[in-house]
């Protein structure tokens, strides 16, 4: 098969943890032929969709892993799988991409399907599972921030589209910072803040589930760092091998099917003390640490889904 991987700068990824490093090593191992490009190379050129992308072969050499060849305008019609597989922001920037590959439909696979990773971001799709979710509220108004940080104490406050761990606030019951974290956001941008009561089980770890497919292959824990709130990996968190409990699993069993349907390939959720916080579409991680955990092929998993869809 052709693949392209609409992604950042290969060059510039962590062979030992990037997931779409390791999706493109599995791709070649199966033989398929591999081409990247960066969403700012993508276009639309009179009913065309089409990407200055260059030919790549991968190897698990540090600082030798991604050999580039002469860029060419491709016709991403003329390829089997394109892979929306950039870090957000989640930003216009990254929607009119998915706008663009939403034209692909019925002509090349675009994983994940760009229709619902658009309609679904990471905080806002886990509102359709209000039973499996902590109490949240989504708003700009400060009067109602304020009202849900009376009612629950000890919240955290974070982007509606942030990433990664980035701008996340715990904000316990003496604090009084509400107010000026809200200046600061609305300073920044026009966009509403997410609220959710804290879980105190953080602190034994946030869970990352993949699923491939709708159905969980396995799961890491993240650990925060001694100090720190956040688990996230990009800030610190330490990842350790783990398994899914009884809920978890009901999690999944309640999720999964709608995932599939939408076309959601290879997802990554996050739960914290059996509590679902967040269903991540757009570029979810994880790939390599739970290879290393289980000792399975997460990556030739979701190869195997997608070869049986084409």
């Amino acid at each position: 098969m052709k693949i392209a991987f609409q992604m950042d700068p290969i060059g510039s990824v962590n062979i030992d943890a990037d997931s779409t490093f390791r999706l493109a090593e599995e791709a070649q191992a199966r033989g398929h032929e591999i081409w990247t490009y960066a969403p700012d190379q993508l276009s639309y050129r009179e009913g065309r969709i089409m990407a200055v992308a260059q030919p790549v072969r991968v190897q698990r050499v540090k600082g030798d892993h991604a050999q580039l060849g002469t860029p060419v305008d491709l016709d991403l019609a003329d390829v089997d799988v394109v892979w929306l597989r950039q870090d957000p922001p989640f930003d216009m920037g990254y929607i009119t991409t998915t706008h663009l590959l939403d034209r692909l439909k019925g002509i090349t696979l675009v994983v994940n399907d760009p229709f619902w990773v658009r309609n679904s971001p990471e905080k806002l799709l886990v509102l359709d599972f209000p039973d499996l979710t902590p109490p949240t509220t989504i708003a700009r108004d400060l009067a109602v921030l304020r009202e849900f940080k009376a009612r629950h104490g000890d919240i955290i406050l974070k982007p509606l589209y942030g990433n990664g761990g980035a701008g996340v606030f715990r904000l316990p019951e003496s604090d009084r910072n509400l107010n000026s974290l809200h200046e600061m956001f609305t300073g920044i941008n026009n966009e509403p803040l997410i609220a959710q009561k804290f879980l105190p089980d953080v602190a034994a770890g946030d869970k990352r589930i993949i699923l491939v497919d709708g159905e969980p292959v396995g799961a890491i824990n993240r650990v925060p760092a001694e100090g720190e709130t956040r688990s996230n990996l990009h800030v610190g968190g330490r990842a350790e091998k783990i398994g899914m409990t009884a809920r978890e699993h009901e999690i999944c069993v309640a999720i999964g099917p709608r995932l599939r349907e939408m076309g959601q390939v290879f997802v990554g959720i996050d739960v914290i003390g059996g509590w679902l916080t967040e269903i991540n579409v757009t570029s979810p991680t994880g790939i390599q640490e739970l290879e290393r955990f289980d000792g399975i092929n997460v990556a030739g998993r979701i190869w195997d889904a997608i070869e049986a869809k084409l």
